[in-house]
């Protein structure tokens, strides 16, 4: 089975054209407090999304696991502790040990600056946060689903999961070592939180192939045909 994981501020929405490309049975996976609720006592740290993914995984007897920006960082976990047929994730700066949060993230794991954060985007009209979305890609028709998705549980849900990754992600799951399940690290070329060099040192280190997408952030919206290709490709060439 073809699972997809999310990132932020995002909800499963983002794989809509996507996988409609690549035409075969898959799924897309709502992380909890993205465009749904939370279960009882889920207080959105990175290791209980890890441990929630795992089950939902544990459905099927295979699986193709494709994460985008935090689901990508999920990925990269789930791909050294879990069972996999293969998997795919961008930014995999994030993982690197020298990898230094973005100023947004920052933001968000400073109390106080955070929950203020997290105030204004909710009191954002959705056509002008649409707008901003745009710059990293998707149309203003993805931008403005993407948009929609934002409410008080996701805000809650970011500011959780952020503040449960510091400093950085390498210093709570590293080292890396190469993956049992045979990986893919993707490249979106224009997208400003993928440094390339750090990307592929990682990719190095979980023993997965490098590839480049003209693309942008949001890339499962911008150029879901020529990402169909390369996945399909890469699902056909895993034995």
């Amino acid at each position: 089975m073809i699972v997809f994981l999310h990132g932020v501020p995002e909800t499963s929405a983002i794989w809509r054209k996507l996988r409609a490309a690549i035409g075969m049975e898959s799924v897309a996976l709502s992380l909890p407090g993205f465009g749904c609720a939370r279960p009882e006592g889920f207080d959105s740290a990175k290791d209980e999304y890890v441990a929630w993914v795992a089950d939902q995984l544990d459905r099927f007897d295979e699986v193709d696991l494709v994460g985008h920006d935090w689901g990508a960082g999920l990925t990269y976990r789930l791909a050294l502790t879990h069972r996999l047929r293969s998997w795919v994730a961008d930014v995999a700066n994030i993982l690197h040990s020298g990898y230094v949060w973005h100023p947004q993230a920052q933001v968000w794991q400073t109390p106080g600056k955070g929950e203020a954060g997290i105030e204004q985007m909710l009191a954002t009209p959705t056509e002008t946060l649409a707008e901003r979305y745009t710059s990293y890609g998707p149309s203003v028709e993805d931008a403005r689903e993407m948009a929609q998705g934002t409410d008080e549980t996701m805000g809650a849900s970011i500011l959780s999961l952020y503040r449960s990754a510091t400093p950085n992600l390498h210093s709570h799951w590293g080292p890396l070592a190469p993956t049992e399940a045979p990986g893919l690290v993707l490249h979106a070329t224009n997208d400003p939180f993928s440094e390339e060099g750090k990307a592929r040192e990682v990719a190095t280190a979980l023993g997965a192939r490098f590839q480049s997408i003209e693309a942008n952030h949001f890339w499962p919206y911008e150029a879901p045909d020529k990402a169909a290709e390369v996945l399909t490709q890469f699902w056909a060439s895993v034995k």
